[in-house]
């Protein structure tokens, strides 16, 4: 009689808050997968999206408005060995679990063992700008070893609770966490991507949400607090174009009295 041995188990969490528009289309990308749960936890959504995800059968939990705290909320909930941190606008793509299972169980000839992984980064959307930001994404992953949260970062359950979770900041939660798992070890990149919504670039325009990221990258690495750097990020987020190009040289002058 041969023997098969389980595949070990993922556990995929995803923080939502009203996400109703985009959440089924999330949820059918997880299926179908061998020895796979996913735990979607509500940050207080109001627009159907917890009764939504209930009336499918999938283990639900509520945390505190704030993705870091949500991940966190959901991790205790989590069985797997494995743990998977999806977007609620992030697609997996087909055959998910057997790729990251590869990636973070390699041949023994290989030389690096991954301490995590994430995927390449698809944006739903035809524009030749996004292919561009795609570009940028696939080299600061591969070259920087700084994949974000979009691109669907997975580790294994031991060494998340080793770090002791998501730091709970306002912002940054995921830059923080792979910052801190490069000082550990190799991050794998799979080169099948997910896919992500592009509706945070078309609503408030791929030039201006790109360098609004960059400069609170900058912030943060300068010291300036997430509490003020997401205050700064929604206030930004709200301003026309023109409006907010006047607004960016008062804030790299003044950066320092953020901190």
């Amino acid at each position: 009689m041969i023997l098969t041995k389980t595949p070990q188990r993922i556990s995929i969490i995803i923080p939502v808050l009203n996400e109703m528009e985009a959440i089924q289309k999330v949820l059918t990308s997880t299926q179908p997968n061998t020895n796979v749960e996913v735990i979607v936890v509500d940050g207080g959504s109001s627009d159907g999206t917890l009764e939504f995800v209930q009336s499918l059968g999938i283990k639900v939990l509520s945390a505190p408005r704030g993705r870091a705290c949500q991940m966190n909320m959901g991790v205790t909930a989590a069985t797997g060995e494995i743990l998977l941190f999806l977007h609620s606008d992030t697609r997996l793509p087909a055959n998910f679990d057997t790729m990251i299972r590869a990636a973070l169980n390699p041949l023994q000839t290989c030389r690096k063992i991954p301490i995590a992984g994430a995927f390449a980064l698809q944006i739903d959307a035809p524009l030749r700008s996004l292919r561009l930001i795609e570009w940028g994404v696939s080299l600061r992953s591969h070259f920087l070893q700084m994949p974000y949260g979009d691109q669907a970062i997975f580790l294994k359950a031991e060494i998340f609770h080793q770090l002791g979770g998501f730091p709970e900041l306002p912002i940054m939660e995921d830059f923080e966490l792979i910052r801190r798992l490069k000082r550990r070890g190799y991050i794998a990149i799979i080169p099948i991507p997910v896919v992500t919504s592009a509706r945070r670039w078309l609503k408030k325009g791929i030039f201006k949400t790109t360098l609004i990221n960059q400069i609170v990258i900058c912030g943060y690495l300068l010291g300036v607090s997430p509490q003020k750097l997401v205050r700064w990020y929604r206030h930004q987020s709200q301003l026309s174009l023109s409006q907010w190009f006047k607004s960016v040289p008062k804030l790299i002058l003044n950066i320092n009295f953020l901190k």
